[in-house]
């Protein structure tokens, strides 16, 4: 078996995005909404909105899983090229542009364990799994 273990070489993503379609680890920054302000409150627009950055909540810099794109169309027909989207659909643009949470660097995804693809369908499944588990397949 191949060694499972895996290193990851994180990309700025000011200087290079990836490939369109690409899985990645994308490290996101941005603010959690505070405490005492609700999500209509703190809409863009709203005389509510916090005065600055400093009044908007904790900051953040986590780590998700994303895939980048050239192009993106939203829900409600919004345009959105070279930006990274989420699972749930919600998209983020690359540091230094004009988003609440912004993507700081770009990590490719692992390899599947013992595999040098991060996919495997069908029939191949079960011999894959048996050979990243160190066992022998069963009839």
């Amino acid at each position: 078996m191949t060694n499972p273990n895996t290193e990851v070489t994180w990309v700025d993503a000011r200087e290079r995005l990836p490939r369109s379609g690409t899985p990645v680890a994308a490290a996101i920054t941005g603010h959690y909404p505070p405490d005492d302000v609700t999500e209509s409150d703190s809409a863009p627009g709203s005389d509510t909105a916090p005065a600055s950055d400093t009044e908007s909540g904790e900051e953040f810099w986590l780590v998700m899983p994303m895939y980048f794109t050239t192009l993106h169309r939203s829900e409600d027909g919004t345009e959105h090229t070279d930006c990274f989207v989420d699972s749930d659909r919600i998209v983020r643009l690359p540091y230094g542009l004009a988003s609440d949470e912004t993507v700081t660097h770009w990590a490719e995804l692992p390899t599947l364990p013992g595999r040098t693809t991060h996919a495997v369908l069908g029939r191949d499944v079960r011999p894959a799994l048996q050979n990243a588990w160190g066992a022998r397949p069963t009839t």
